[in-house]
């Protein structure tokens, strides 16, 4: 680690380490064995996930629900194991609860900056996907203004009513709890909070970190082309493209997500915007004028926009998995 490192610099997480390990002292670990470790927390994340059905032999999940809770529990386990795996490798100075958690990007400074920019950073990419739920919410004000009703309270309450049951759908949701709660922070703690710092004490320099740790996460979601294409029975050609899109959009969230945390030494950040993106699902970069500026018909209740996902249904966000950054 450089000496002349600084919390504002790119390199905050560098100054993180600086001061919670061993490394001024030449006590560290080698590029090899840094390297060698994560691919193993990475083929660990994804081998877990087969562990009930191919190793304890359970039977198969009846239900999407049982099957996400086999998930959910796989993927904590691996999570703190590669955590545990992580703390033994690391040459940290203290086993304090402030140093294990600052290397791992769990801190308290800074916490706002930590989230509030990266979500106006990571919105700069949906600028197109706000622009048609605007208008969308536009033209159903404009309805309500023609319709002659009370543009003040009954707009605004039905407003409220769409938004408060849909929070509702998604906390009853374990197909959205999946999106917005286990994957991203069990794969931000695999593939930033363990394996960044890793990098970084092998020697290997910030910005090659960045570019090399998203390949691991990305390879990680291969497993996705087989359930597509053996328990979908999806076609070769179908079960690639589907896999080659996810891998696309994985290396480039994934150097997105590695710039956060080492430019901030949080790991809310990279997190907060992994949920930001499950929740926007993919970017919308093209829409024809006339669909956007398209009348719908009238109804007594105001639409908050067509989302891609619909979250009032486990259906329908099954059939979305293959768009969004999860298990």
């Amino acid at each position: 680690m450089c000496n002349d490192c600084a919390p504002s610099d790119l390199r905050a997480l560098e100054f993180v380490l600086q001061e919670a390990m061993e490394v001024e002292q030449g006590v560290g670990i080698s590029g090899f064995v840094a390297v060698m470790a994560c691919l193993a927390m990475a083929v660990f994340y994804v081998a877990i996930l087969y562990t009930p059905t191919l190793i304890l032999r359970l039977p198969p999940p009846a239900s999407l629900e049982s099957f996400l809770v086999r998930r959910f529990i796989c993927a904590a386990v691996s999570s703190v194991l590669s955590l545990i795996f992580c703390s033994l490798i690391l040459p940290i100075r203290s086993w304090k609860a402030s140093f294990l958690f600052g290397v791992y990007g769990i801190r308290l400074d800074h916490m706002w900056q930590a989230v509030v920019y990266p979500v106006l950073l990571t919105s700069l990419m949906y600028a197109g996907s706000v622009v048609l739920k605007l208008a969308s919410l536009v033209n159903s004000w404009k309805e309500y203004w023609n319709a002659g009703q009370d543009h003040s309270s009954n707009f605004t309450n039905n407003v409220l009513q769409i938004w408060i049951g849909r929070m509702f759908s998604i906390a009853s949701n374990i197909a959205a709890w999946r999106n917005y709660f286990v994957a991203p922070l069990t794969e931000e703690l695999v593939f930033r909070a363990c394996m960044i710092p890793l990098l970084l004490c092998g020697g290997f320099g910030t910005y090659s970190v960045i570019f090399f740790c998203p390949i691991l996460f990305s390879l990680a979601h291969l497993n996705h082309f087989l359930e597509f294409y053996f328990q979908q029975n999806c076609s070769l050609v179908k079960a690639s493209m589907v896999a080659g899109l996810q891998l696309g959009y994985t290396v480039i969230f994934g150097s997105y997500a590695s710039f956060l945390f080492v430019r901030t030494g949080h790991l809310i950040a990279p997190l907060v915007a992994h949920v930001f993106c499950n929740c926007m699902n993919l970017p919308v970069l093209y829409s024809q004028r006339n669909v956007m500026m398209e009348k719908k018909p009238k109804s007594k209740s105001p639409q908050l926009g067509n989302s891609t996902r619909d979250l009032h249904g486990e259906e329908k966000e099954a059939e979305n998995d293959e768009h969004t950054l999860g298990l």
